[in-house]
C-alpha cells in the first residue's frame, strides 16, 4: 500500500505543466504545448453585449467599435471561464474573427490589440495563449466586428 502511495505522488510531482513557447515582447506564445491528462475546455465563439440599446438593430454603433466589442467578448469569456474554476490565464488558443468597420477595406486589427493587450500579457496575468485572426466577410449580425472564441487548459 505504502508503494502505491509513493509512486501515486511521485507522479503528481512530475505533473508537466501547460507550457508556452515565444518571445517574451510577443503578445502571443509563438505555440503552446498541453501535456496528457490535461483538462481542456473548448468556449464557443463570443460575440459581443449590446452597448447603446437605443441605436439601430444591425448596426455597429448598438456594440461599439471593434475594441468596445473585444473587451465586452473577453468579459464574457473570462466569466464563463470563471464558471467552470479556470480563467484567461488557462487560455492557450485563441481564435479572433474580425469583419471591416463599415467604410474601412481592412479588419481594425490595432482596436482588438488594444483590447487583448490589456487582459493578456500583463503583469496580473502574463499568460499568452497562441492565436490565429483573421478577417472576415461578416457575422451573423451586420453590427458585429468581432467574434472570439477560445481554448482554456489547466492541469
Amino acid at each position: 500500500m505504502a508503494v502505491l502511495v509513493c509512486l501515486s505522488l511521485a507522479g503528481a510531482a512530475h505533473a508537466q505543466a501547460v507550457r508556452r513557447v515565444g518571445p517574451a515582447e510577443a503578445p502571443i506564445a509563438a505555440a503552446v504545448e498541453v501535456p496528457a491528462g490535461t483538462r481542456t475546455v473548448y468556449v464557443s465563439g463570443n460575440t459581443p453585449d449590446v452597448v447603446d440599446a437605443s441605436a439601430p438593430a444591425g448596426g455597429v454603433a448598438r456594440y461599439g467599435d471593434t475594441a468596445a466589442q473585444t473587451r465586452s467578448e473577453l468579459a464574457k469569456i473570462e466569466k464563463q471561464l470563471a464558471a467552470l474554476g479556470m480563467g484567461l490565464g488557462d487560455v492557450v488558443m485563441m481564435r479572433v474573427f474580425l469583419v471591416a468597420p463599415p467604410g474601412a477595406q481592412r479588419m481594425d486589427f490595432a482596436g482588438m490589440m488594444s483590447a487583448y493587450r490589456e487582459k493578456f500579457g500583463t503583469a496580473a496575468q502574463p499568460n499568452k495563449p497562441a492565436r490565429a485572426t483573421m478577417q472576415v466577410a461578416g457575422l451573423v449580425d451586420p453590427g458585429w466586428l468581432v467574434e472570439i472564441e477560445v481554448t482554456a487548459a489547466r492541469k
